[in-house]
């Protein structure tokens, strides 16, 4: 039996695997938008108005990204591996933190 690989933090880049930038160009808010609710003490009054704190839009040397904190997946699995399937549907550049 293959054991699964043990949830990491990582970072999506807002460029595909070909280099070229993804669009639309606010993707990354609104994924974090999708993943709102997704907080410690779960969904409050109020929560769609802030990012979660384990998926949080943001810029790296330059690049729209966006960070997902290993966290999440202690909160609720199927919501972290809805943020790294759209990462790999959408052949965007991942990288480990």
């Amino acid at each position: 039996m293959i054991a699964a690989a043990a949830p990491r933090s990582f970072v999506i880049l807002g460029l595909t695997s070909a280099g070229r930038p993804f669009r639309p160009s606010d993707w990354a808010e609104r994924l974090c938008g999708v993943m709102a609710g997704f907080r410690p003490g779960g969904v409050a009054p109020g929560a769609h108005l802030g990012w979660s704190p384990y998926v949080t839009p943001g810029w790296r040397d330059g690049v729209k990204c966006v960070a997902v904190d290993a966290r999440l997946y202690d909160l609720e699995p199927l919501a972290y591996r809805f943020v790294a399937g759209f990462a790999a549907d959408n052949g965007l550049q991942v990288v480990p933190v």
